[in-house]
């Protein structure tokens, strides 16, 4: 489980922490990606609006990624947390998204 504490500029562990959110964030994003895929083959269960549902999220939660970090940009926060904030959005997402695909490939039958 990645450190889920928000980074500070005297934190040397600040961009270790970042850097294993990021490593989470490709992880899961990848696995969604097969995911949706493997569904749009038919091979793997999947809604029928996720689609229509990868494109709509993507366009939030980038949305919602700049908005936190402009505002911890014009507040002068450190680098740290600047990143910190842009990727907890996008991590909030992948992770869902992940756990909801998982979720429904155990309890549904193709």
């Amino acid at each position: 489980m990645p450190n889920r504490r928000k980074p500070s500029a005297l934190d040397p562990f600040g961009m270790g922490a970042n850097a294993w959110n990021l490593a989470y964030l490709m992880a899961e994003a990848q696995a969604v990606i097969g995911m949706r895929l493997l569904g749009m083959a038919g091979v793997f269960p999947v809604g029928p609006t996720e689609n229509k549902r990868m494109v709509s999220e993507k366009v939030s939660a980038l949305t919602e990624s700049q908005i936190a970090m402009w505002r911890e940009t014009l507040t002068l926060q450190p680098v740290n947390t600047v990143l910190a904030a842009g990727i907890a959005p996008l991590r909030r997402k992948t992770r869902a998204n992940a756990r909801r695909l998982t979720k429904r490939a155990l309890t549904t039958r193709i």
